[in-house]
């Protein structure tokens, strides 16, 4: 739990405290001052007596007790001055704005460290070090402004740098957005932002606090801890939105597969983010607009009218909300839709956009906003764009619209692009407790972002019935490294993985019984692969079609004869589409399955979803949906599909396989063919690491 003394001190002090507001130790006080706290405050300066109309101490052995402390001192000093206010004071609640630490160099972790132990010893909590600080509705304890005024049903806000915090807040507060707290957690040497999660989670009440929580973060510490409270908060009526930056693919990691290669930590962010119902966005802009939809009511369902005075902003909204799975819904031949027309400008339209001039009033918005909310039952939310060319007051239109959004039922979001020239009105409607979206593509975005982010994933779910015992008697006999075929092939079929049938010989005669004992023929043609070799297509280690006897033996002695070789494998060939599933290991997401097309197209298109595990059939069918290949698993041009069931239970068994044998560092089913009767592995790699 977090320390009461930090959320809602009695009293704080400022060490460092100056009169110079250019200072963080000055700017912090004047923060401090002018905001709503109405305990004691403390400065702390040698060098002073008096800071900023507050008495001042030479030293913190001279303060009296105190429940907070705000550190803007060198570094050097600060442990000294913490084992004072932690043993001595009563202090609790800390946050240290001074930088020089863990993130400079040894000897600044080394206070870091002895700093949260003092810390930890008397129960306290400690927002930083090199951090801007911490505000709430009880306080500002941070040196950098805009002070957003603070309201309990705005945002809460954590976030791992603090001059970001500062961009952030500035395009929120400029559209009105309101913020509830904000945690610029700096080093997270002790609370990081798993741990104020925790605590929102932890403290939550449905009436009381924030139904949006926006996150910053360029690592992620502890991923289940941060899939866990989101889940739960998403669960009991939050919203998250978050950036994860530092994604990019110089951060991927090499290694030896397909699976690998594919398995950024990006990719992992994208799976945890899904899986716990957080809205991942990619900029400042995005992650307040996508807060500033939060803000309103929920959107129920995916058809939206456009009500617009201009016709370029609607057409360009109408792209962005169609390209990204959202209707605008014709309305032309609506039975209301006369009866709107007629109260409307000649030339206007209501086929939606429904577009009502530059000369459109106030009132005519109101004829069409009641018509939306009573009449077009077809309409799930509206977005209303109404700027200005100059030549006129809005005032009269957003008094209008700010009444509407009172009473309607279905939501409505107010793109207001006239920025300067009806500045004035904008902050009229704004100080109203309304947000303005001034750019309508960019709001169009975000509405996308948020409808089609799913809802979390259970904590617990079912998987497929897997043979647990018989899987961990073959992992524990095996050693470190890439399984054998025969072991492999034993873990897929205790999980109940479909394979291709086949054996591996090193000798002629072994090769030449198996075809004979097959039929080989042009009805069964073989397929023969070396076994030794990383990447068999690379090194010409793969024969399709082996259609009689002869083949067979002229064949083994080629791919023998290839370096690393050290047996064939062979097996009658399937047909079908190349589909793959794979899963790799995290040390701290866990596993992520991957699947997709299989074969060269996962190198080429890279059309993969990835999931982190315990993944179900059903959550796996309606990620397949999201696959640009998608059309061609269902089949296509004359083409057999692919049993969409099947390859659905195939991933699941996949997931069940990795949590009964956690040593599974990475596996590939590439391909495996699928059609409407068997999606059948025909080439599998498992590696182990205990």
């Amino acid at each position: 739990m977090i320390a009461k003394e930090l959320l809602n001190p009695r009293s704080i002090v400022i060490c460092g405290a100056s009169s110079d507001i250019h200072k963080p130790g000055g700017k912090s006080l004047k923060n401090l001052l002018e905001s709503p706290f109405k305990g004691q405050i403390y400065a702390v300066n040698p060098k002073e007596t008096e800071v900023q109309g507050v008495k001042c101490y030479a030293k913190v052995e001279d303060l009296p007790q105190v429940d907070c402390a705000l550190l803007c001192i060198a570094a050097k000093f600060c442990a000294q001055t913490v084992d004072v206010l932690a043993k001595e004071k009563g202090c609790k609640g800390f946050i240290i704005i001074s930088a020089g630490f863990s993130e400079e160099n040894a000897e600044g972790a080394a206070i870091e460290k002895h700093i949260v132990e003092t810390i930890n010893s008397v129960g306290g909590s400690l927002i930083g070090p090199n951090c801007t600080g911490f505000l709430n509705v009880n306080y500002a304890g941070c040196f950098d402004t805009p002070i957003p005024t603070l309201d309990p049903k705005g945002v809460d806000f954590i976030t791992g740098s603090g001059a970001t915090a500062v961009f952030i807040k500035e395009y929120g507060m400029s559209n009105g957005l309101k913020f509830n707290s904000v945690w610029a957690v700096g080093n997270s040497a002790q609370l990081g932002i798993e741990d104020v999660l925790e605590h929102l989670d932890e403290t939550f009440d449905p009436e009381k606090s924030s139904h949006v929580i926006m996150l910053y973060m360029e690592k992620i510490g502890d991923p289940q801890r941060l899939l866990k409270h989101s889940r739960s908060l998403i669960n009991k009526g939050c919203h998250i939105a978050a950036i994860k930056s530092g994604g990019s693919a110089a951060g991927s990691r090499a290694a030896s597969s397909h699976t690998g290669a594919l398995a950024t930590n990006d990719a992992a962010v994208d799976a945890l983010f899904r899986k716990a119902g957080i809205v991942r966005c990619h900029n400042r802009q995005e992650l307040t607009t996508v807060c500033g939809v939060f803000m309103h009511p929920e959107i129920k369902g995916k058809r939206c009218a456009v009500i617009t005075h201009a016709g370029g902003p609607a057409v360009m909204l109408t792209d962005v909300l169609s390209n990204g799975g959202m209707e605008v819904p014709p309305l032309k031949d609506h039975p209301a839709s006369p009866a709107l027309l007629a109260k409307l400008f000649g030339g206007s339209s209501v086929g939606n956009p429904i577009d009502f001039l530059a000369t459109g009033t106030a009132e005519q918005l109101g004829y069409i906003i009641d018509t939306v909310e009573n009449e077009y039952d077809e309409i799930d939310f509206s977005v209303v764009i109404f700027g200005s060319p100059g030549l006129f007051s809005n005032k009269e239109v957003y008094d209008l619209l700010d009444e509407k959004m009172k009473t309607c039922k279905k939501p409505i979001f107010p793109v207001l692009p006239s920025i300067i020239n009806v500045k004035d009105e904008i902050e009229d409607f704004i100080a109203k407790g309304r947000i303005n979206f001034p750019e309508e593509c960019v709001l169009g975005n975000a509405i996308c972002k948020v409808y089609n982010t799913p809802k979390p994933q259970p904590e617990h779910v079912e998987l497929p019935k897997i043979d647990v015992a018989r899987i961990r008697k073959t992992v524990e006999r095996c050693e470190d490294g890439y399984m054998e075929i025969a072991d492999y092939n034993e873990l897929l079929d205790a999980a109940g993985i479909s394979r291709k049938k086949s054996v591996e010989v090193s000798k002629k005669e072994d090769a030449l019984a198996f075809a004979k004992e097959v039929g080989c023929s042009k009805d069964v043609p073989l397929v023969m692969k070396v076994v030794g070799p990383l990447h068999k297509s690379d090194v010409g280690g793969v024969t399709l079609n082996v259609k009689d006897m002869d083949t067979v033996s002229k064949e083994f002695d080629r791919l023998m004869a290839i370096k690393d070789t050290y047996a064939v494998e062979m097996y009658p060939m399937l047909d079908g589409t190349d589909v793959y599933i794979g899963a790799i290991k995290d040390p701290k997401f866990g596993h992520q399955i991957f699947f997709g097309l299989g074969g060269i197209f996962i190198e080429v298109l890279k059309d993969v979803q990835s999931a982190l595990a315990p993944i179900t059939a059903d959550e796996a069918k309606e990620m397949l949906k999201q696959l640009k290949g998608y059309k061609i698993l269902q089949g296509v041009r004359g083409q057999e599909g692919v049993n969409i069931d099947l390859y659905a239970d195939q991933i699941a068994r996949v997931s069940a396989l990795v949590q009964a044998a956690p040593e599974i560092a990475e596996m590939d089913l590439n391909p495996l063919l699928g059609n409407p009767r068997y999606v059948t592995a025909v080439d599998a790699r498992i590696r182990i690491e205990k």
